[in-house]
């Protein structure tokens, strides 16, 4: 597949998800820069959710080739969200949903409906596990966004609170399975 640049045309990369891994994790936090400038989460954040959970931690890449998304989940408890920015020591002991941290897709490499494809995997593979339901939030005016990919918005007691660090329009969201 090409697509036209200029008089020339340019090939597309062949983009799928694979699993993250340390030598990505630097073209990740650079991503992050450009998807969530407003909620800085730096590369030490990023290694420590793939030394938490790397089965919930994937890229887009071409092959091997640099991460142009990625995604980040790990299990985690209901209606509850972890501070941004902060590192986590474990898995709490009663996590009762998987949590998907963080979702950002290179503007260059966006609408090519890579975000769909990542979303269900998650929801297939937190089922299979065991787990009843995805949970996050919302962030840059995006529940619009995460409600096409089944999530629904909750206000459980005191997480107006726990939202604030995020901004005026975060929303957290779960998607039962």
């Amino acid at each position: 597949m090409a697509v036209p640049e200029g008089r020339t045309e340019r090939a597309l990369p062949d983009l799928t998800w694979r699993a993250m891994t340390a030598a990505d994790l630097d073209a990740v936090a650079a991503i992050a820069v450009l998807g969530f400038p407003d909620h800085f989460e730096g590369r030490e954040l990023f290694e420590n959710r793939l030394a938490l959970n790397a089965s919930g931690c994937f890229v887009l890449a071409d092959g091997d080739g640099p991460p142009r998304g990625y995604l980040v989940a790990y299990p985690w408890r209901a209606d509850a969200v972890p501070a941004l920015n902060t590192l986590i020591e474990g898995i709490p002991d009663d996590a009762a949903v998987m949590y998907l941290h963080d979702l950002a897709i290179h503007p260059d490499a966006r609408g090519g409906g890579h975000t769909g494809v990542v979303v269900e995997q998650l929801a297939d593979a937190a089922r299979t596990a065991g787990w009843p339901a995805v949970s996050l939030v919302a962030v840059n005016a995006a529940a619009p966004f995460w409600a096409r990919h089944g999530f629904e918005v909750r206000d459980p007691p005191g997480m107006a609170e726990k939202l604030a660090s995020y901004g005026d329009d975060a929303r957290y969201m779960m998607r039962p399975l």
